[in-house]
């Protein structure tokens, strides 16, 4: 009762087919595919060239700090 047989999985499988076509499963397995080498190939790109990182800028001035601009006038 705890793990599924061989044959569970295959009429499973069976069923999948026959629902989705096997050409369509095999379109959903190439793009599968492609994405996990296109997001390992980012992981490697980004690993190589950590120099050509750039830095966050700085923060706009607003002019609170001289109190020049944001002075409230009651």
């Amino acid at each position: 009762m705890g793990s599924f047989s061989i044959w569970h999985w295959l009429v499973l499988l069976a069923i999948i087919a026959l629902v989705f076509g096997t050409k369509k499963l095999r379109n959903v397995g190439e793009d599968v595919g492609a994405a996990i080498k296109g997001f390992k190939k980012g992981m490697q790109d980004g690993e190589a060239d950590p120099a050509q990182l750039k830095a966050d800028p700085p923060p706009a001035n607003t002019g609170a700090a001289n109190g020049s601009k944001n002075e409230r006038v009651d």
